[in-house]
C-alpha cells in the first residue's frame, strides 16, 4: 500500500466515533474511513465516511477481522471501551492490522477498577486513599471505621454508571449492599473499591500514548448531570469544553510528569505497554492533581471538543493514530491551534437519562453554518435521520475564547429541532466566567503558587513539631527559627556548623518519584560532619528550590528531613521553599541544609597533638553508597544498560531504589565515646574517599594503612567495580567502600570502643592503624582491595 493510501476502520456508533471519522478523513493520506456500525450522521457524511453494518461486540470480532483483510485495512481505532476489555486489539494485531488501542491486558486500567487503584499505589502515582473488597463484610467494616467521606465504586465496566456517592456512613453501608448483596450491577460489581472522597474541580487529559511517549490533548471539563446547575441524574456526558482554563501550563507539565508518563512508563515495566488512548480523570485538590479513574479510550463527549482543536494543517491524525500503534509517536508533530477554544453541547432525547423516546425526526437547519454537528445516537430512516440513543447529537462551536465557542456551539443547539429535546444551557458557563473575569497577570501566571506554599506549610507543621528537642519547640512559620542554647547546659560551648547538598542522587529521587530519603540524607550529611568536630547536633535548616511547587513531593522531602532530625537528636527549626520557574525544569528540584551544633572548648575534636602513630583506625559501616559518587554510579548504570526502575542486581526490589537507600547517621552512637574522651578523631567518609577524607583529621606527620580485607565490600560496591570496571583505587578515592565513619582510637581503647558500638547496634571493624609519614607517597593507603573483587 502506498503512503498516499490508507483505510481505516473505526468502531463504534457515537458521536466520538463520528468525530473520529471526521478528523481522520481530514488525512490526506487516508483514503476511505469506514465505521463499524455506525450512526446517522457517519452515514450521510459521504465523502471518505461510510458505514459497515458490524457490530463490536465479541461475537463480532471474527467478522470485524474478516472485513479489515478484505479491504486491506491499514489502520484500526476502536471506540468504546467494552471491545478493548474484550481483546479486540489483540484480535487485529494477531492478524498483522495495526490497532491503535490497548491489548486485553493494559485495558485493564479501565476494566478493573481494583487493577489500577492497585497500580497507581505501586507506582506512587497520586490518588485517593482506598481499599477493595470482594467480601461485604471486610467492605462494611472499612467504611465504619474510615476517618473520610467515601465514594463506592463497582471494580468492572457499569456502564458508567457504576460510582455511588454516598452523603453519610448509613448510605455509604446501603449503597455496599447495593452493589455487593442486591447485584445491581452485575459481574462488575462482584468486587468494589472504597475510596476516599476527593474535592475540588475535575479535568479530564486525553493523551496518546505508544508505549514510550505520551503526549497530551488539551485538557477538558464536562458536566455529568443531565440538567442545569448539576441537577438530575448522572449521564454520559452532557457536554464539554477545551482548553480547561483551571488547568494550567505548570499544572499540566505536573500531570505530565507525575501521571501520565509515570503511568505510561510503569505499565511497560509491568509487561503491559499501553498503545493508544489515556483519558485520565483528575481532581484538583488541596494537595495537587490526583487520578480518579483511567479510561483506555477516548472520551465522550470530550473527544469531539479537543479534535475541533487540532491543527490539521500542520498535523495530520491518522499519522499520529498510526505513528503511535507502530510505537514511533515521537516522530510524528501533534499540534494545536494556538488561542483556540471548543465546547460541545449535548442535545439527548426526552426522558434521558431514564427511559428515553427513539425515532424522532431530526430537523438541521443551518446548525453547520456555526457548528460542527456530530452525531451520537442517530440513523438514518430512508431520507430522514431520526433518533436512536439518549445522547442524540453533540454541537461542537470552535472561537478565539471560550466564550465565542459556546456562542457558536448553542447557536448550533438552536438550528437543530427533534420533539422532546433537551440540553443543558449553562456548559462551560462559570468557566467562560473565570477566564473574563481573570484581569490582570498575577504571581501564579509566572509560575509561582502562593497557595500551594501555604498548603505546604500547613502540612509540614506536625511533622517538623515531633523534631522539638530542648532548646527549641520547633514551631515554623515565623521569619527565623528560635534556639536558645543555655537551654542545653552547655557550660563553655563552641558552636560548630555545617552545610551541603545531596548532589545528583537527586536524579535518581526524580525519577523514583521516592523523596522522603533525600531528606535523611540532606541532614545526615551535614550532621555526621558535625560529630566528627566532637559537637552535638542542636538545630537543622533546610532550603528547597524546585521549578514547580509540587506539595506532595515537598512534604514527602521534608518527612524525611524531620525522620533524619529526629535520628540526629536535633530539631528542624526552619526553611526556605522557593519555587523558581524558568530557574529549574517543571518538576526538578534541588535541597540543601545547614546545620549547628555545639561542643564544649576543651572536646573539640580532632585533638590533632595526640594523635600519634601506632593508634587504631575503627570503621563503622555505611548503609550503601549514602550520598556521594552518584555521578558515577548514574555512569554505570548507563554503560550496564540498566533502568532504575528494573530488578536490583544485588538485593531485592528495583534498582532506583536501592539506591535510595538513606545515608547512616552515627551521631547518636557515637557522643558517649566523644564525651568519655575515647576518641582522638573522625573523618566522615564523603567524595573523596579514603584518600581525601582520613588526612583531614591526622597531624602532619603521620599516615594511615587501611586493611581492605578487614571489613567486608558490601554487594553495591562489588556491582559498581565490575559493572563499571572501576578500579579498585578509584573506588577508594571516589565511595565509601562499606565504611561511612572512621574513627582514631588509642590502641589500648580499641576493643572497648569496637564492644561499646556494637552495643549501640553499629558494625564496627578495626580496620587499620596509623603510621609514621615523612612526607612522601600516599599519605594514607588501602591494601589488599584485590579481596574486593572476590
Amino acid at each position: 500500500m502506498c503512503d498516499s493510501e490508507l483505510k481505516v476502520l473505526v468502531l463504534g456508533g457515537g458521536g466520538r466515533e463520528h468525530a473520529l471519522a471526521w478528523g481522520l478523513a481530514k488525512s490526506a493520506r487516508v483514503s476511505k474511513v469506514f465505521v463499524a456500525p455506525g450512526n446517522g450522521g457517519t452515514a450521510a457524511a459521504g465523502g471518505k465516511i461510510s458505514n459497515v453494518a458490524i457490530g463490536h461486540s465479541i461475537s463480532d470480532f471474527p467478522a470485524l477481522v474478516e472485513f479489515a483483510q478484505s479491504q486491506n485495512i491499514g489502520l484500526v481505532v476502536p471506540g468504546p471501551e467494552q471491545p478493548l476489555v474484550d481483546g479486540v486489539a489483540d484480535a487485529f494485531k494477531r492478524v498483522g492490522i495495526a490497532t491503535f488501542g490497548p491489548s486485553v491486558k493494559a485495558a485493564r486500567m479501565e476494566g478493573s477498577k481494583a487493577f489500577s487503584k492497585d497500580f497507581m499505589r505501586k507506582h506512587g502515582i497520586p490518588t485517593a486513599a482506598y481499599g477493595n473488597f470482594t467480601n461485604f463484610e471486610q467492605a462494611c467494616a472499612y467504611v465504619r471505621d474510615a476517618k473520610f467521606d467515601v465514594v463506592i465504586k463497582a471494580s468492572g465496566l457499569a456502564g458508567g454508571k457504576g460510582v455511588l456517592l454516598p452523603r453519610s456512613k448509613d448510605e455509604a453501608l446501603a449503597a455496599l449492599h447495593t452493589v455487593m448483596v442486591e447485584g445491581a450491577f452485575g459481574e462488575a460489581g462482584s468486587e468494589v473499591v472504597v475510596e476516599e472522597f476527593l474535592s475540588g474541580q475535575e479535568i479530564s487529559v486525553l493523551a496518546v500514548s505508544d508505549g514510550y511517549t505520551v503526549r497530551a490533548f488539551p485538557a477538558a471539563q464536562d458536566h455529568k448531570r443531565a440538567f442545569d446547575n448539576d441537577e438530575g441524574g448522572n449521564t454520559g456526558g452532557m457536554g464539554a469544553y477545551a482548553p480547561a482554563p483551571v488547568a494550567t501550563a505548570e499544572l499540566l507539565a505536573q500531570v505530565q510528569r507525575t501521571v501520565l508518563q509515570a503511568t505510561v512508563d510503569g505499565m511497560r515495566r509491568d509487561g503491559f505497554p499501553f498503545v493508544g488512548c489515556l483519558f485520565t480523570g483528575f481532581m484538583l485538590t488541596a494537595d495537587g492533581p490526583k487520578v480518579l479513574e483511567y479510561n483506555c479510550r477516548f472520551g465522550d463527549p470530550e473527544t469531539e471538543a479537543v479534535l475541533a482543536l487540532l491543527d490539521y494543517d500542520r498535523c495530520d491524525l491518522a499519522e499520529v493514530l498510526l505513528a503511535a500503534s507502530e510505537g514511533r509517536l515521537d516522530s510524528v508533530p501533534l499540534e494545536f491551534v494556538s488561542g483556540r477554544s471548543a465546547a460541545t453541547v449535548i442535545m439527548a432525547a426526552e426522558g434521558y437519562p431514564g427511559t428515553y423516546a427513539k425515532g424522532r425526526a431530526i430537523a438541521f437547519g443551518n446548525a453547520a453554518d456555526s457548528a460542527l454537528v456530530f452525531h451520537s445516537g442517530t440513523a438514518q430512516d430512508g431520507a430522514q435521520t431520526v433518533t436512536t440513543g439518549g445522547r442524540v447529537l453533540a454541537i461542537t462551536g470552535v472561537g478565539s475564547t471560550l466564550g465565542e465557542a459556546l456562542q457558536h456551539a448553542y447557536s448550533g443547539v438552536g438550528a437543530v429541532s427533534f420533539e422532546g429535546a433537551h440540553w443543558r444551557t449553562d456548559i462551560g458557563a462559570r468557566a467562560a466566567k473565570l477566564s473574563s473575569d481573570r484581569g490582570g497577570l498575577t504571581y501564579a501566571d509566572a509560575g509561582v503558587d502562593i497557595d500551594a506554599g501555604n498548603r505546604l506549610v500547613d502540612l509540614i507543621k506536625p511533622i517538623v513539631k515531633a523534631t522539638r528537642r530542648a532548646g527549641t519547640d520547633s514551631d515554623i512559620g515565623g521569619f527565623g527559627g528560635l534556639f536558645d542554647l543555655r537551654a542545653t547546659g552547655f557550660r563553655d560551648p563552641v558552636l560548630v556548623a555545617a552545610t551541603d547538598g545531596v548532589g545528583t542522587k537527586l536524579k535518581i529521587a526524580h525519577d523514583m518519584n521516592i523523596h522522603g530519603s533525600v531528606g535523611v540524607d540532606l541532614v545526615a550529611m551535614q550532621v555526621n560532619d558535625i560529630i566528627v568536630q566532637g559537637a552535638e547536633p542542636l538545630f537543622f535548616l533546610d532550603y528547597y528550590a524546585c521549578g514547580h511547587l509540587d506539595v506532595e513531593a515537598a512534604r514527602d522531602f521534608v518527612q524525611g528531613v524531620a525522620q533524619g532530625c529526629v535520628e540526629a537528636g536535633c530539631a528542624l527549626i526552619g526553611g526556605e521553599t522557593a519555587e523558581m520557574p524558568g530557574l529549574y525544569a517543571g518538576g526538578d528540584y534541588d535541597v540543601a541544609g545547614f546545620a549547628v551544633g555545639a561542643v564544649e572548648r576543651s572536646d573539640v575534636l580532632p585533638r590533632t597533638a595526640e594523635i600519634i602513630a601506632g593508634d587504631v583506625v575503627i570503621g563503622l559501616a555505611s548503609s550503601g553508597v549514602h550520598s556521594n559518587g552518584f555521578s558515577l554510579v548514574r555512569k554505570v548504570i548507563v554503560h550496564a544498560g540498566l533502568d532504575l526502575h528494573g530488578p536490583c542486581p544485588w538485593a531485592d526490589g528495583s534498582l532506583g531504589a536501592a539506591l535510595l537507600t538513606p545515608t547512616r547517621i552515627y551521631v547518636k552512637p557515637l557522643l558517649p565515646l566523644v564525651r568519655a574522651r575515647l576518641v582522638k578523631g573522625m573523618a566522615h567518609i564523603t567524595g573523596g574517599g579514603f584518600t581525601d577524607n582520613v588526612p583531614r583529621v591526622l597531624p602532619p606527620n603521620v599516615g594511615a594503612e587501611l586493611d581492605a580485607a578487614a571489613w567486608p565490600l558490601p554487594p553495591v560496591f562489588r556491582w559498581i567495580s565490575s559493572a563499571g570496571g572501576v578500579a579498585p583505587a578509584e573506588m577508594a578515592r571516589t565511595f565509601n567502600c562499606g565504611l561511612g565513619m572512621v574513627l582514631v582510637v588509642a590502641k589500648e581503647h580499641a576493643d572497648a570502643v569496637a564492644a561499646a558500638l556494637a552495643d549501640a547496634g553499629e558494625h564496627a571493624y578495626i580496620v587499620g592503624q596509623l603510621i609514621a609519614f615523612s612526607g612522601e607517597g600516599e599519605r594514607v593507603t588501602v591494601k589488599n582491595t584485590s579481596s574486593w573483587a572476590n
